[in-house]
């Protein structure tokens, strides 16, 4: 007589293992790209070491190995500030009030870097993050029980899977071919303040997705470095902050 043991939580269900594959299509492309994944995790540093780990080694042999950085000093937001480029990932293992984990997915469009944020109990905001893998459970055990290890062991796995279908590592992008179109003037993006002006005339040099840049930036009272300013039409029109209301 063979007896099976069936687990009663259900480790991977069918939106986080949609939410897995589309974390790992998006990833093959940007590594496909040139990018470098950099993981971080202030609560449970540990994840941070074992993802850099898992991404650096070959899936199977004659596999890529993948450029991956835990970042785990005191001041990660710092750190990544200081070591993302345009069209890195950034990757997070942390719960959804994490202050830290916070400021670096909110900076991070500035900065031209991807999200992908683990976690688990009261879930993030829709929006903040690219992609949220996240567990549906309360138990603060959950960290130590390897279930955020089964994620990230499969985002590896499912990132290598991706290089397996070379078709799937561009995506056309629609252009605007109207040089005086309404919609594409209108937006504002986000930029973050690097170093003030010499005098209140002068522009500031800041940083974009598409690297760094002078705006103007007048129309802001007492505009500080790394301040999260919103630019329309080469120049600073409100803080980030003040836009949602938390400054």
């Amino acid at each position: 007589m063979t007896a099976t043991a069936h687990s009663p939580t259900e480790l991977i269900d069918g939106a986080l293992s949609e939410d897995l594959a589309a974390a790992a299509l998006a990833l093959a492309r940007r590594f496909s790209a040139g990018a470098t994944l950099w993981a971080v995790s202030p609560q449970w540093e540990p994840h941070a070491h074992h993802i850099a780990v898992e991404f650096v080694h070959p899936v199977i042999m004659g596999k890529r190995a993948l450029p991956s950085v835990a970042l785990v000093e005191p001041d990660p937001v710092a750190q990544c500030r200081v070591a993302t480029r345009p069209g890195d990932v950034v990757i997070a293992v942390a719960s959804a009030d994490q202050p830290q984990v916070l400021d670096i997915m909110r900076r991070a469009p500035a900065w031209g870097a991807d999200t992908i944020w683990i976690g688990y109990g009261e879930r993030p905001d829709s929006g903040a993050a690219d992609h949220i893998l996240w567990v549906s459970s309360d138990d603060p055990m959950v960290p130590a029980t390897g279930r955020f290890v089964l994620m990230y062991h499969l985002l590896w796995e499912l990132t290598h899977v991706c290089f397996e279908h070379p078709g799937l590592m561009s995506v056309d992008e629609p252009e605007c071919a109207d040089e005086g179109c309404i919609t594409c003037g209108d937006l504002g993006t986000l930029a973050e303040v690097v170093v003030l002006p010499g005098n209140p005339k002068e522009p500031a040099l800041v940083r974009t997705s598409d690297g760094e840049e002078y705006i103007d930036v007048m129309l802001i009272e007492n505009v500080a470095v790394n301040d999260l300013v919103v630019v329309h039409g080469g120049a600073a029109i409100t803080r980030l902050d003040d836009l949602l209301g938390d400054g």
